[in-house]
């Protein structure tokens, strides 16, 4: 049995200790500071609450954090000193990554792409650095796919950011089309346009809008962080920071 920490148990988090408790793992949480609904889903992950980051700390092997991508150089600063692996398995730069990276002794970058681990096929998390199979090791034979892509911390993260980037980087623009048209009195004659010459647009509308009003204000900083990346590589940053406004304006509105 392996020992691991959860920072912490949000919806995404919550399915991924769920798997590895599935899987015979002790997983700690921290109570201490966390909402009642992060309390409740680590009782249904039958998670272990050790009160607080310090006691997690001290009793992990490995942590795994999984946070909105703007609270996680919070978190990891909250581990400092950790001497186990450290897992950050959020939507941040690689930039941002190797920072975190330089903070811990034995790091491990991940990237998740998919829906919250509820069956096998649709969770993906993807790992870099030097101890990145030791981690990969945890989830073998569970619902989530995991898979090492480099020994360099910063991988993972780099290709989560380029599969977000387009896929929640186009659904900004379709809301941010949709209220041009709005705004000029034309969405009806755009919609009806859409149909005739690009008809699957009209699901993607759909779906982006439902997405966006849920979790928009995860994506935020995730966009923010992407924009980052774009910047340090010497690439257009305007069209993810667009992107955060966008959903920071659709959260405000939800």
């Amino acid at each position: 049995m392996t020992v691991v920490g959860l920072l912490h148990p949000g919806e995404m988090g919550a399915t991924v200790g769920a798997v590895l408790r599935e899987r015979g793992e002790s997983v700690l949480w921290a109570s201490g500071g966390r909402s009642a609904a992060t309390a409740e889903r680590a009782r249904q992950a039958e998670l272990e609450d050790a009160g607080a980051i310090a006691e997690v700390c001290r009793r992990s092997e490995i942590l795994v954090s999984v946070c909105p991508p703007h609270a996680a150089e919070e978190v990891s600063h909250a581990a400092e000193g950790f001497a186990g692996i450290y897992v950050d398995a959020n939507a941040i730069s690689p930039e941002t990554a190797r920072a975190i990276a330089s903070r811990h002794s034995r790091f491990v970058d991940g990237g998740i792409v998919g829906p919250p681990v509820r069956q096998a096929g649709t969770t993906r998390l993807y790992l870099s650095g030097a101890e990145a199979e030791r981690v990969a090791g945890l989830f073998a034979g569970t619902n989530v796919d995991a898979r090492v892509i480099s020994g360099k911390p910063g991988a993972a993260s780099a290709l989560k950011a380029a599969y977000a980037g387009w896929t929640k980087g186009s659904a900004a623009l379709l809301l941010a089309v949709r209220e041009l048209a709005r705004a000029e009195g034309v969405e009806d004659e755009l919609r009806e346009e859409w149909r005739l010459s690009i008809p699957e647009l009209e699901e993607r509308l759909a779906g982006a809008a439902v997405s966006a009003d849920r979790k928009g204000w995860r994506w935020v900083g995730e966009m923010r962080e992407i924009a980052g990346g774009m910047r340090a590589n010497d690439l257009p940053p305007g069209f993810h920071e667009a992107a955060a406004e966008i959903f920071r304006r659709v959260s405000e509105e939800a």
